[in-house]
């Protein structure tokens, strides 16, 4: 990872609190987006797109009960993590 001048995103290999998050995301992506949807003749370009909005809209829009009916940004925008 060092040679690319990335980082790692989560704890060590095999930590089950971090595999279980990241699949209730990709889990909640693929239900909420993905699937029911004919994605026949979408191209990659258009796909990636389309999956840039949705995590757009997740994140800046949709409100979430766990987070006091507040979108994942306004929450962190109230704490003062994000500006």
């Amino acid at each position: 990872m060092n040679f690319y001048g990335l980082t790692r995103s989560m704890s060590k290999k095999g930590c089950s609190p971090d595999n279980s998050a990241c699949e209730g995301v990709f889990g909640r992506i693929k239900n909420e987006m993905f699937y029911n949807t004919d994605w026949s003749g979408v191209s990659i370009s258009d796909f990636v797109g389309i999956l840039n909005n949705y995590l757009q809209w997740y994140n800046e829009t949709r409100i979430k009960k766990s987070l006091g009916y507040l979108s994942p940004m306004e929450y962190r925008r109230n704490l003062g993590l994000v500006a």
